[in-house]
């Protein structure tokens, strides 16, 4: 600022230049506040979402053991009736039928998610281009 005592000063008395001036610098410091508050914001969240990530991790950890738990209780149940070996054998057969089908399902919804391009928001641009062209013109 020019003049010390002009931020003291009644708006009403102030100067053009002192006006513009003064607004300058409170929307330059109200963006510097928004971005800190902006910033710490993310930070919180990002905290909140590393911790929440690291428990689903854990959980998705801990079903698998209890996966683990039941396909070897399926083996046990099986030993009974059959060799050991054979019932590890039917039980690994039937998990990898399971793994056969997810693969096919999930190759089927990939392949129908591709190309990767937004195809609604491309047509709704297109649209949008289209209407201005035709304002322009009128």
């Amino acid at each position: 600022m020019t003049d010390p005592t002009a931020a003291q000063r009644d708006p009403q008395e102030a100067s053009l230049g002192e006006l513009v001036a003064r607004m300058s610098e409170q929307t330059s410091r109200l963006i510097r506040d928004e971005m800190r508050l902006a910033q710490a914001e993310m930070a919180a969240k990002g905290k909140a979402a590393g911790i929440g990530a690291g428990l689903f991790g854990g959980a998705g950890l801990f079903a698998l053991y209890g996966l683990a738990c039941l396909i070897t209780a399926a083996v046990l149940a099986l030993a009974g009736p059959v060799p050991d070996w054979l019932a590890a054998v039917i039980v690994g057969v039937v998990l990898f039928a399971v793994a056969g089908v997810a693969a096919m399902i999930g190759k089927r919804e990939v392949s129908a998610a591709t190309p990767p391009v937004p195809e609604e928001a491309v047509r709704g641009v297109k649209q949008d281009v289209q209407t201005l062209k035709s304002g322009s013109n009128a």
